[in-house]
């Protein structure tokens, strides 16, 4: 089946909106496929996340094609904002470019917010591993006696730039840059002295309460994918060498080497939406050191989605290590329904005891999708996830995890 008459028996939720509030005669699929290169959709969005509460906003997903679709991906865009019942709010741009034949890849991020997270410390094994003496089997982990919210603001400029140098080949360079301000570990009855952040920060020789993370990037990338927001086929696997430089304002030097890769099988040819995909991501501190907020970890990818079951920067560590596995399958005819199950696991060093693939965390659980534009391919993601520990929680999002 081709894409245009696939595109005629699908339904959307931008499309129900359409036509429950406007009385005009929607455009049929093939005459928006044949006449527009430009599709667009925003809706208003309502979320639960264990980090962040309940939190209302908007959310837009955009797709343009910049050149014939036969031989040029999709170029999508995204964009939202919302604030939260735990005093979050947040305003964040994305968007993954391609130009006519691919020639050129464009792939960057902007955020600007302020938040809170539950602060537990480096590595992966324990509850809790901090500089504290808490143990496992000390504590329930909702009172865990080492977990300390930590609160700031950031702001967060990634522009990466990537020329095709042959089939689905890439090499590139970009620029990365991260401000931390306002930081609070906000613990009552405790010293201030006694957090994670503090007594990491003080022991590397950063200022605890604001600190910046900019560097250099140097990329190469195979993309053999048929769509960036949810692909149905193909690889794509990304390096990254990022240096971060005092002349650019980063407070220490440091070298990454960040490593993804991601596999997707189509398994039926009448129904593509049948998916199993992988995912693998890590990052790993090869020289200098990183600011406390900065470390690697739960949710630390561009769209904050690792580690389901788990809430934001639940592990993390100066290298750490990523892998999940996702079944996808359509549930209605329509395609406006599909659902997902999926299983994940991390790994987090911190440098002194606890070494990087010696403990594993998982996590696993299942979600429900609604097709938010059939055209850019955007879903509305509802996932609820159970992880070790007892933790567990409903994720929401825009767009496949991964």
């Amino acid at each position: 089946m081709s894409l245009e008459d696939s595109l005629k028996t699908q339904s959307d939720a931008n499309g129900l909106l359409n036509s429950f509030f406007s009385s005009k005669r929607p455009a049929t699929a093939d005459t928006s496929l044949q006449e527009k290169n430009f599709f667009w959709a925003v809706l208003p969005s309502a979320a639960y996340n264990p980090s962040v509460g309940f939190a209302i906003g908007a959310t837009s997903a955009a797709g343009k094609y910049f050149g014939d679709r036969r031989n040029t991906i999709l170029s999508v865009m995204n964009a939202g904002a919302y604030i939260s019942t735990n005093g979050l709010s947040t305003l964040e741009f994305k968007h993954n470019a391609f130009t006519s034949k691919n020639i050129w890849n464009l792939q960057g991020t902007l955020q600007v917010g302020k938040t809170i997270a539950k602060d537990n410390g480096l590595g992966t094994g324990r509850r809790s591993v901090g500089d504290g003496p808490f143990h496992m089997g000390d504590q329930h982990f909702g009172d865990n006696p080492n977990e300390f919210p930590i609160r700031y603001t950031y702001l967060k400029i990634n522009e990466r730039i990537y020329r095709k140098i042959t089939d689905h080949i890439y090499v590139g360079a970009g620029l990365s840059f991260n401000f931390y301000n306002n930081i609070d570990d906000n613990r009552k009855n405790i010293p201030v002295e006694e957090t994670h952040n503090y007594r990491y920060s003080i022991r590397k020789g950063y200022y605890p309460f604001k600190y910046n993370a900019n560097g250099v990037l140097l990329n190469f990338q195979y993309n053999s994918r048929d769509q960036p927001n949810r692909a149905f086929k193909g690889v794509y696997a990304d390096i990254i060498l990022r240096t971060n430089q005092g002349w650019l304002g980063s407070n220490h030097n440091a070298v990454q080497l960040k490593t993804e890769f991601r596999k997707y099988w189509s398994l039926s040819d009448t129904d593509p939406e049948n998916v199993l995909a992988f995912w693998h991501w890590a990052n790993y501190l090869l020289s200098g050191s990183l600011p406390y907020l900065e470390l690697p970890g739960t949710a630390s990818d561009a769209y904050g989605r690792i580690g389901r079951a788990f809430i934001i920067g639940r592990f993390k560590g100066p290298s750490f290590v990523y892998n999940e596995a996702e079944y996808r399958f359509p549930l209605t005819k329509n395609k406006l329904l599909s659902g997902v199950t999926f299983v994940n696991i991390e790994s987090a060093n911190n440098q002194r005891d606890i070494k990087l693939f010696r403990y594993w965390e998982p996590g696993a659980g299942f979600g429900l999708r609604l097709l938010f534009n059939k055209y850019t391919r955007s879903n509305m993601c509802f996932d609820y996830a159970r992880g070790s520990y007892g933790s567990n929680g409903f994720f929401l999002g825009l767009n496949e995890v991964f």
